[in-house]
C-alpha cells in the first residue's frame, strides 16, 4: 500500500466491509433488506487526472453545444438526457475553468445563476424543490448539477436523490423536450438565449 498521507487515512479499515447500519431505516435510504457495502479500497496516490485536465481533451470544450438548452456570454445550462427525475441539468462556464481558478467576474455571478436555475426548475408543475451540488471528481471543467425533487415525493429528499434518479423510469422524450424548453425559456426571460438542443452527451 502507498504510504498513507494523514491520520484520517491511517485509521480507516481498508479491505473490510463497513456496516450500512447508520443508513438502514433512514426515511431517505432507498434500499430494503440485506445490504452489503463494498470493501473499502486502498487510496490511489497520486490521484489520477480528471477528464479534461488542464483543458486537454476536455469533452465539454470539444462538444460546446451538446445538450445545451440555455446560454449567455459566461454560462451554459445543459440537460444531458431524460432520466428518472422531472429535470436534471448541468450549469458550467463557457470557458474551461476549475472551481479554484474561476475568474472573479464569473465567481461574482455564480450565486445569481444558481438562484435563477433553481427557480426556473422549481416553476415546473411536477417539482417541489431544486437540489444542486458539485461533485467535481469526473470532469475538471467546473460544473454544478441541478436535480428536481418531484412534488410530494418526500422519500426523495436528501443526498439519495441521485440514486433515485438512476432507478426511477426515465421520463418520456416528449416530456423531456417540453420540460427543457420551459426551463430554458424561463432563464431567457432574465437574459441569455434559449437554445433548445438538449440531448445525450
Amino acid at each position: 500500500m502507498t504510504e498513507l498521507p494523514s491520520e484520517y487515512h491511517r485509521r480507516l479499515p481498508y479491505g473490510e466491509r463497513i456496516s450500512p447500519e447508520p443508513l438502514i431505516g433512514s426515511p431517505f435510504f432507498p434500499f430494503h433488506g440485506e445490504v452489503q457495502v463494498e470493501p473499502l479500497n486502498d487510496p490511489i496516490l497520486p490521484e489520477p487526472a480528471r477528464g479534461g485536465a488542464n483543458g486537454a481533451d476536455c469533452w465539454s470544450c470539444s462538444h460546446p453545444e451538446q445538450g445545451v438548452i440555455w446560454q449567455d456570454a459566461q454560462w451554459k445550462l445543459k440537460a444531458p438526457k431524460p432520466s428518472g427525475l422531472p429535470f436534471v441539468g448541468i450549469l458550467e462556464p463557457r470557458e474551461h475553468y476549475r472551481l479554484d481558478n474561476l475568474p472573479p467576474e464569473l465567481t461574482a455571478t455564480l450565486g445569481a445563476m444558481i438562484q435563477r436555475v433553481a427557480k426556473a426548475v422549481q416553476d415546473l408543475d411536477s417539482v417541489a424543490r431544486t437540489h444542486f451540488n458539485r461533485w467535481g471528481d469526473g470532469s475538471e471543467h467546473f460544473h454544478l448539477w441541478f436535480q428536481a425533487r418531484p412534488l410530494g415525493m418526500m422519500q426523495l429528499r436528501g443526498a439519495m436523490i441521485a440514486a433515485w434518479d438512476d432507478m426511477l423510469p426515465a421520463i418520456p422524450d416528449e416530456e423531456f423536450a417540453a420540460t427543457t424548453r420551459q426551463v430554458a425559456a424561463a432563464l431567457a426571460e432574465d437574459g441569455g438565449e434559449a437554445v433548445g438542443s438538449a440531448g445525450a452527451e
